[in-house]
């Protein structure tokens, strides 16, 4: 019987033993995946290349029981209206694609506008993916709680609740509104207005933590002015809110996107900002510190919350125990207050 030439490639595995490496560090090397050392990558490369050898990643992947990708889900159950170019979504995205790209992983990114209540399940069914990140709840926790109850790889960005059957990272939302109700009283500002969706629950936690850091006397005067997260919507609501007579001297709103569209209409109708009116938003995203004035804003993590998303989805996808993760808020003092 021929004995095959030891320097022969047909396989990953010959590739390894003529690298001298392991199986997984060739395959790092050759999808550009993963943490590698760029002198081991191109070595690898060179001598893939010198054999002719092309890796057949959707084989490699049917061999492993994986499809090599992880989708990010937007549900957009309340706010139909908001896209992608968000630009809270688009720095989440940007987290998310560098920390599943270490891990050597694809991102499936999808826009659902959910219809009926099986709209999870058909997406799991399709087996397109191996683990689901879905960033924000929106208003579709029954769906979530049911799909969490037979599918485990799956993780929430958003507000944690002990009632929930799912997984969520999030920032603790009720103690960032209690900071910006506590900043405004400091700032000297007594007549107060809430900006946002309360339909949406991480909103709703906001304005909830925003009331319950003000005296009990002061709550049933602030006023709740509802407009959705897109910057058209949150400005046609702050222009009819101002037209109409709205004249606050403290504004805590439910986004970032929300209080830029709150100043820019409040400038339109003679109010200055933050001589006659102190504005405070939540995200902390990076358009916050170039608006004009520079916003204060109640920071989360993004970049973390990013990466306790990937960590947890993986320790479910290797079936380890793991727990609901809540990040703490930060206030970010700059001009608007």
């Amino acid at each position: 019987m021929a004995q095959k030439d030891p320097g022969t490639v047909r396989s990953i595995t010959d590739l390894a033993r003529i690298a001298g490496v392991s199986v997984s560090t060739v395959s790092r090397a050759l999808t550009s995946k993963g943490a590698l050392n760029k002198e081991t990558r191109r070595r690898i490369q060179e001598l893939a290349a010198a054999h002719g050898f092309q890796l057949n990643v959707a084989a490699q992947n049917l061999r492993l029981g994986r499809t090599g990708a992880i989708a990010v889900l937007l549900p957009l159950g309340h706010e139909r209206g908001q896209h992608l170019s968000d630009p809270f979504f688009m720095a989440m995205l940007g987290f998310l694609a560098d920390e599943l790209t270490e891990r050597g992983y694809d991102l499936l990114l999808s826009r659902v506008l959910p219809q009926g209540d099986d709209w999870l399940d058909l997406f799991i069914r399709a087996g397109r993916v191996d683990g689901i990140i879905i960033i924000g709840q929106s208003n579709q926790s029954a769906v979530l709680d049911k799909v969490a109850r037979h599918y485990g790889p799956m993780v929430i960005w958003g507000a944690h609740s002990a009632r929930n059957a799912y997984l969520t990272v999030g920032t603790d939302n009720v103690a960032g509104g209690a900071m910006a109700a506590r900043h405004l009283l400091e700032r000297g500002r007594r007549s107060l207005a809430f900006f946002g969706n309360v339909g949406v629950p991480e909103f709703a936690a906001r304005y909830q933590g925003f009331l319950s850091g003000l005296p009990e006397d002061m709550r049933a005067q602030v006023t709740l002015v509802h407009a959705h997260v897109t910057p058209e919507a949150s400005y046609r609501a702050a222009a009819d809110y101002f037209a109409g007579g709205g004249r606050p001297d403290g504004v805590f709103a439910a986004s970032d996107v929300t209080a830029m569209s709150v100043m820019a209409a409040a400038a339109e109708h003679g109010l200055a900002t933050p001589e006659q009116m102190s504005v405070v938003g939540f995200d902390d995203v990076p358009l916050a510190q170039l608006t004009n004035p520079p916003l204060t804003t109640i920071r989360q993590d993004i970049r973390a919350g990013a990466r306790l998303l990937v960590d947890l989805l993986f320790r479910r996808l290797g079936s380890q125990p793991c727990e609901s993760i809540e990040i703490a808020p930060e206030l970010v003092l700059r001009e608007s207050s």
